[in-house]
């Protein structure tokens, strides 16, 4: 079989998505059931023809099948370089099954939130209606938030606000906010209660800050939801649909969902676990379903490994943002983590061969994702990961021993 351009590639798979997508919408502008599951249906038979025609990478499976020997239940995984596309898989899609996970499949893509986020809220600074130096105050005068904090602090994470999901300290101590997935039974009970982001803001800013604004760095949740908070509040529209409107429409995402309060995760998808003690008895339990409002902007985006690509390679190469706002995003922060600055909404991460990575990676209750890129957007990784969670993160070790081995080999 003669290998597909990528770049023809994806014109052909939006172009059929979209005319799909158009197609079956009802009057009320929502893409029917069956509308969906035709969509899905396509993105499979597309990744299918993608995964039959690229180049044999053994190493590349390896890692996979080293991932799944770590503990992690499934994982597809996605490369785009100067070999062509690669997709492999390795594990189960679900306990007890012995099917693959879906090679496209949906997936809660956790902290990978933040980088859509922080691209739309840049998306509007372009367009005039935010000012990254203006006091977060200014535009959320309703919350009691230190003036000293702008917005660019809030996609930076140095703005100093408490995270609502609970606050590590290096002494080892931990002051609690929500019953998050830490929490373990707790969460598990609560996971399909219903949070407002006016309520996780109020909650943090309830609590003592980390640190003045601008003298350090701490990754807090909170930023991002008040971000969302600031991004409706000036555009008067959900954070949904700005989104759509900014980065999903344009970039044709079929496979990327902003779901608020919704429980559901179309299909196909892989299943995510969360494992606690009742009594003393160790329980496993199947939250694939849940209310993701617990964690909000700070991670609650469903996609799938091509929508991530998609959306990380126009990112790069300047497809969604201007080229000063761009070099912004990606001008890092120094943090505690060893080769690893921050930028705006993403990672900017030192490579062994002395090069440079954009990234960020994210997990929510059983489901994870990774999201790499060169600079220029021309060497892309995404993995979609599912998995047994616990309050104690268990697998977050092995997990970031597997995920650096990976980034290492493929850039």
């Amino acid at each position: 079989m003669l290998a597909q351009d990528p770049a023809e590639a994806d014109n052909f798979r939006s172009t059929v998505l979209i005319a799909v997508d158009a197609a079956a919408r009802s009057r009320t502008g929502e893409p029917s059931p069956t509308a969906a599951a035709m969509v899905g249906k396509i993105t499979a038979a597309l990744d299918a023809v993608d995964s039959a025609a690229g180049p044999d990478r053994p190493e590349l499976q390896q890692i996979l099948e080293e991932f799944v020997e770590s503990g992690i239940t499934g994982i597809t995984l996605r490369v785009r370089d100067e070999h062509g596309e690669w997709i492999g898989s390795a594990g189960v899609a679900e306990l007890g099954g012995t099917a693959k996970p879906p090679v496209d499949g949906h997936v809660r893509i956790g902290s990978n939130t933040k980088t859509f986020t922080a691209t739309l809220v840049l998306a509007l600074v372009a367009e005039g209606g935010i000012d990254l130096d203006t006091r977060a105050a200014d535009y959320l005068p309703e919350f009691d938030l230190d003036p000293r904090i702008t917005v660019r602090m809030l996609l930076q994470h140095n703005s100093g606000v408490f995270n609502f999901t609970g606050e590590y300290y290096p002494d080892g101590t931990m002051v609690p906010g929500i019953p998050a997935t830490t929490s373990g039974k707790e969460w598990v009970d609560n996971r399909f209660h219903t949070y407002r982001p006016e309520e996780l803001a109020r909650l943090a800013l309830s609590k003592p800050a980390r640190f003045e604004p601008g003298t350090d760095w701490s990754y807090s949740n909170t930023n991002y939801v008040l971000a969302r908070l600031l991004i409706e509040k000036v555009t008067g529209h959900s954070v949904a649909a700005e989104m759509q409107r900014l980065i999903i429409g344009p970039l044709g995402l079929s496979g990327t969902v902003v779901p608020s309060t919704r429980t559901e995760i179309p299909e196909p998808h892989a299943h995510a676990y969360f494992r606690y003690e009742d009594d003393g008895v160790e329980q496993t339990v199947d939250v694939t379903r849940h209310n993701p409002s617990w964690i909000s902007s700070g991670g609650d985006m469903i996609s799938t490994t091509q929508d991530l690509q998609t959306f990380i390679s126009a990112l790069m190469s300047g497809k969604l943002l201007p080229a000063p706002l761009l070099a912004e995003m990606c001008n890092p922060h120094a943090t505690p983590l060893p080769g690893m600055g921050y930028g705006l909404g993403v990672f900017v991460q030192d490579t062994a061969s002395g090069g440079t990575v954009i990234t960020h990676n994210g997990g929510a209750a059983g489901h994870a994702a990774l999201m790499f890129s060169t600079p220029d957007g021309s060497k892309t990784l995404t993995a979609a990961l599912n998995y047994v969670d616990d309050a104690a993160l268990s697998l977050a070790v092995p997990f970031q021993q597997a995920t650096q081995k990976l980034a290492e080999t493929v850039f």
